[in-house]
């Protein structure tokens, strides 16, 4: 029995202990179960002229603030990092937020080589976050083509769309069972894929997809067409009703989903 003892002690399996009342014991135990640190999984937030103010900020907290806490870093012309291969090692998601210029702008204003290497990224097994002009930008002609053979449209020119307005406003949207106001920027609808593992999570009133992620190489894509990230600031500027607590949890919803493995 002494010489299992002292082999335990000799592999920091077992604390040597005084003599001690119950409460000095458990205090003795306690640094023998040593906390173990968990990484935050790594998230670059796109920040640039293809954004508009304040929109990948907004992004980042959705990010930091979900069950993954995420760190996040800026990406862009004018950041440390820039769009480029070495800027995504170690990363496990790219943001791509909303933003206030013409699609065809944006994608002008992201340039080619950038929109290659986030193709590569997912690709080679990274995950893409499409907000707004994001999901707008990860359709074809243009955009990125995440989303091919499916695509992104503008919603307020879908027949029966809820609203033809390109202001700030509120959407009715049903995501799964939960039917909610969502705030809406102009942003798109989607048309699925059909690819295996494509999943549709939300749809406007006139059925159009809302938001859904699907596979892309070895990685994954999410897109949404209203803003899950919308800050209290945001409702409160269009004088809007707030919806900011409610969207958040969507905005979680969708990125748990984007981040599981694919099927």
């Amino acid at each position: 029995m002494r010489v299992v003892l002292a082999f335990l002690l000799a592999v920091g399996l077992l604390l040597p202990m005084a003599p001690a009342d119950a409460a000095t014991a458990s205090v003795a135990v306690t640094p023998a179960v040593a906390a173990v640190a968990v990484q935050s999984p790594v998230a670059l937030v796109y920040r640039g002229p293809a954004a508009c103010d304040g929109c990948p900020e907004a992004a980042a907290r959705l990010l930091r603030n979900s069950p993954q806490h995420f760190a996040t870093r800026y990406v862009g012309p004018k950041e440390g990092l820039k769009l480029e291969p070495a800027s995504f090692a170690g990363v496990s998601l790219y943001v791509q937020p909303g933003g206030d210029t013409t699609v065809r702008k944006a994608d002008r204003l992201l340039g080619r080589a950038a929109q290659d290497t986030i193709r590569m990224f997912i690709s080679n097994g990274g995950h893409y976050l499409g907000i707004c002009q994001g999901a707008y930008l990860a359709g074809t002609d243009p955009g990125m083509g995440l989303l091919s053979p499916g695509n992104s449209w503008q919603y307020i020119k879908s027949k029966g769309a809820s609203t033809r307005s390109a202001k700030d406003t509120l959407v009715p949207i049903r995501w799964g069972r939960i039917k909610t106001m969502m705030f809406f920027q102009d942003g798109p609808y989607l048309t699925a894929s059909g690819v295996v593992g494509e999943r549709v999570l939300a749809r406007y009133t006139n059925r159009r997809i809302a938001a859904l992620v699907r596979p892309f190489g070895l990685g994954r894509v999410a897109v949404v067409g209203p803003h899950p990230e919308a800050t209290p600031y945001w409702y409160r500027a269009a004088h809007l009703p707030n919806r900011a607590a409610r969207g958040a949890v969507l905005g979680h919803k969708l990125i748990r989903v984007l981040m599981a493995p694919n099927p």
